[in-house]
């Protein structure tokens, strides 16, 4: 059995971030994650709190220092404050260094203050347009205030945050670099995302898909980008923007993987480890999780999947069959 304070993956990268995904619910439904009419888990299947707190404090005793809470919404999760609260404690011992989320905003107006309270120093927004009825479209649900304000309580809470949008060809490509001065104006990092073939979704996502080498290219015409050696943890590469003195990421699984320094793992609110994003290789670690009082299974079962973890992802948008190449929705397995 490895060291119970180290998990190393067949390519020698130590796995020292976890992200979880406590629910698959989400008061949104963004047309590019999710179809309009989602069929949701059910309760039992889903790890209850205390599971998902058991299983968080398995994971930090065996290496993890970065933990990222992820949905679905995670902040739509009935009690998730009392779960942030528990694992406020590892942050409290030293055994982590950073508990964050991400969220979409619109629960922030509510809870960022008690986040601030928790230990919680930064959060991911994911934000794809400023224009109110392009947001309503997108996101089907949701109303751009609400989640402006939720920026502004998270700001005044202390938290630093970066916003994430997902750059979609005719949609929000044209809006991308107002929506950067608007954000380091504010002294909060930006990153851009590729659209990730996750999951059927009532959208075609080869019209959507614009390779962030071209957005690149264009914003080059406005904006002076140096490349930087700046790393979160996460998949992004960043830059300084000169014009706007902020940092702009990009993620781009499908043009430019990250896999070679990844030191992550993926928990699903059901207990399922997925090693990689883009693969459907998992671990079922809800079984050995309720199957024993002690955690020496869970141990177990978490140090075998590691020993699967692949050297990358096998993402591609494909134009043959329209497929997405993971069948999984995103809200499932975390953003």
């Amino acid at each position: 059995m490895n060291d119970q304070s180290s998990m190393i993956d067949p390519f020698g990268r130590a796995i020292t971030y976890l992200r979880v995904s406590v629910t698959d619910r989400c008061d949104f439904r963004c047309v590019y994650c999710m179809a309009e009419d989602m069929a949701f888990l059910p309760k039992k299947d889903l790890l209850s709190l205390e599971e998902l707190e058991r299983l968080c404090t398995v994971f930090i005793e065996k290496g993890v220092r970065r933990l990222r809470l992820t949905g679905g919404e995670p902040l739509v999760r009935k009690n998730i404050m009392h779960l942030i609260g528990q694992l406020s404690r590892h942050l409290e011992t030293g055994a982590l260094d950073e508990l964050t989320l991400t969220t979409n905003g619109s629960q922030l107006e509510r809870f960022a203050a008690e986040l601030s309270n928790c230990g919680v120093r930064r959060i991911n927004v994911s934000l794809d347009t400023l224009d109110a009825e392009k947001f309503r479209a997108i996101t089907r649900w949701g109303v751009l205030d609400r989640v402006l304000r939720g920026i502004d309580a998270a700001q005044a809470a202390g938290l630093k945050v970066k916003i994430n949008a997902v750059a979609l060809r005719g949609f929000n490509e044209a809006e991308l670099p107002g929506m950067i001065r608007w954000a380091h104006g504010r002294g909060m990092d930006m990153t851009v995302i590729e659209t990730m073939p996750l999951g059927e979704v009532d959208v075609d996502r080869t019209d959507q898909y614009l390779p962030l080498s071209e957005l690149r290219a264009a914003l080059e015409e406005q904006f002076t980008l140096a490349d930087i050696p700046y790393k979160t943890g996460g998949p992004a590469r960043y830059v300084d923007v000169a014009e706007t003195g902020g940092r702009l990421g990009f993620i781009t699984p499908l043009t430019h993987n990250f896999c070679e320094s990844c030191n992550r793992v993926r928990v699903t609110c059901t207990g399922t480890l997925y090693m990689c994003l883009g693969q459907e290789d998992a671990a079922d670690l809800r079984a050995p999780l309720r199957a024993s009082e002690g955690n020496e299974l869970l141990s177990r079962s978490i140090d075998e999947a590691i020993t699967r973890k692949p050297k990358g992802h096998d993402f591609v948008i494909d134009r043959r069959t329209r497929r997405p190449a993971v069948s999984r929705h995103m809200s499932v397995t975390g953003g």
